[in-house]
C-alpha cells in the first residue's frame, strides 16, 4: 500500500494548521531567522518504523528547503535508540514541524508494531490478521497503512468496498435469509457477501441463505473450531473470520481452528504509541 500524496497531503496541512493556528511564539522569539541546523529523530524503544514518507511531507509543508534524510526504511524493526532520520535546514522550521512529524511517526509506528506482533504469534499458519473500521476519525487511510506496513492485511477501507450484513442489518430485515435475499436483489455481482453470526444456528442459516464469508462474532476458539467443521462440511470454499475478544495471548488459539482471517479491532483503536524522540543536535548559520 502507497501512500498516495493528494491523500496524505490534507491530513498533513490540517494536522499543521492544527498546532501552528496561531503561529509558534516560541520559537519566533528566541531562534533566530537564519539560524541553520540539524536534527536528529532516534527510537528510545523498540518497534516497526512506520510513517517516514508521513515525515517527510510535514517537513517539507513547513519548509521546502528543509533536506530528510532517512536511515532506516519503512517497515524495519528496529532496537531502541536506532536513528531513524536526520534533518537539516532552518532551525525555527524543524521546530515547526517537529511535534506533527512525532505524532504521526508515534501513532503509526505503534499500530505497526502491535500488528507486527499479532503477525508473529500466527507465523507458520495459513491465516490473515487484518483490521477493522474502529480507527481514528480523519486518520482511517493512514492508520490501515500502518497495519499493512506491519504486515498485516486490511479489510474495508469503508462502507463502500464490500458487504457485510451485522446484526443490525439482519434485525432490520427480519433474519438472515431475508437479508441476504434482499443483497443478492439488489446488489451488483461483484460483491462477495459476508454474514455476521453469534451462533452455530445462525451459521448454518447463513449457509443455506448462500453467504459466501462468514463472521463468527464473539466466539471462544472451541465454538470456533466446531463451527469450522460444520461450515467445511457443508461448503468447503466458504471463508470464515473470527472476530471480538482476540488478544495476543489467545490469537495463535484462534489461528489454529483452521479460519481464514482474523480481524483485530485493537490493531487501530488501541495500539499504544511508541517513544521516538527529535533533539537539535548541531547549529550554523
Amino acid at each position: 500500500m502507497v501512500l498516495e500524496a493528494w491523500r496524505l497531503r490534507p491530513l498533513v496541512e490540517q494536522a499543521l494548521r492544527e498546532d501552528l493556528f496561531f503561529g509558534d511564539p516560541t520559537t519566533e522569539a528566541l531562534v533566530p531567522e537564519g539560524l541553520k541546523g540539524r536534527g536528529v529523530c532516534r527510537s528510545k524503544e523498540p518497534l516497526v518504523v512506520c510513517g517516514l514518507p508521513v515525515a517527510r511531507e510535514v517537513f517539507g509543508v513547513v519548509d521546502p528547503e528543509l533536506e530528510v534524510d532517512f536511515r532506516v526504511r519503512e517497515g524495519e524493526q528496529v532496537e531502541a535508540y536506532t536513528t531513524l532520520f536526520e534533518v537539516r535546514g532552518r532551525i525555527r522550521s524543524i521546530l515547526q514541524g517537529e511535534r506533527v512529524a512525532l505524532n504521526f511517526l508515534q501513532h503509526l509506528s505503534g499500530i505497526a508494531t502491535l500488528t507486527r506482533r499479532f503477525v508473529e504469534a500466527v507465523r507458520g499458519l495459513p491465516v490473515r490478521i487484518v483490521d477493522t473500521r474502529k480507527t481514528t476519525p480523519g486518520l482511517r487511510y493512514l492508520e490501515k497503512y500502518a497495519v499493512r506496513v506491519g504486515g498485516g492485511h486490511n479489510h474495508r477501507l469503508g462502507l463502500s468496498e464490500g458487504v457485510l450484513i451485522k446484526d443490525n442489518h439482519i434485525r432490520a430485515c427480519g433474519g438472515i435469509k431475508e437479508a441476504v435475499k434482499r443483497a443478492r436483489e439488489k446488489l451488483p455481482h461483484v460483491f462477495r457477501l459476508e454474514v455476521e453470526v453469534s451462533s452455530l444456528e445462525e451459521l448454518e442459516e447463513a449457509l443455506s441463505a448462500g453467504a459466501e464469508v462468514i463472521l463468527l462474532d464473539n466466539f471462544d476458539p472451541p465454538r470456533v473450531r466446531e463451527a469450522v467443521a460444520r461450515a467445511r462440511s457443508l461448503r468447503p470454499q466458504v471463508l470464515l473470520e473470527v472476530s471480538g475478544g482476540v488478544t495476543l495471548e489467545n490469537v495463535r488459539a484462534f489461528a489454529e481452528t483452521g479460519v481464514d482471517l482474523i480481524s483485530v479491532g485493537r490493531l487501530t483503536h488501541s495500539a499504544p504509541a511508541v517513544d521516538i524522540h527529535l533533539k537539535i543536535t548541531e547549529t550554523f548559520n
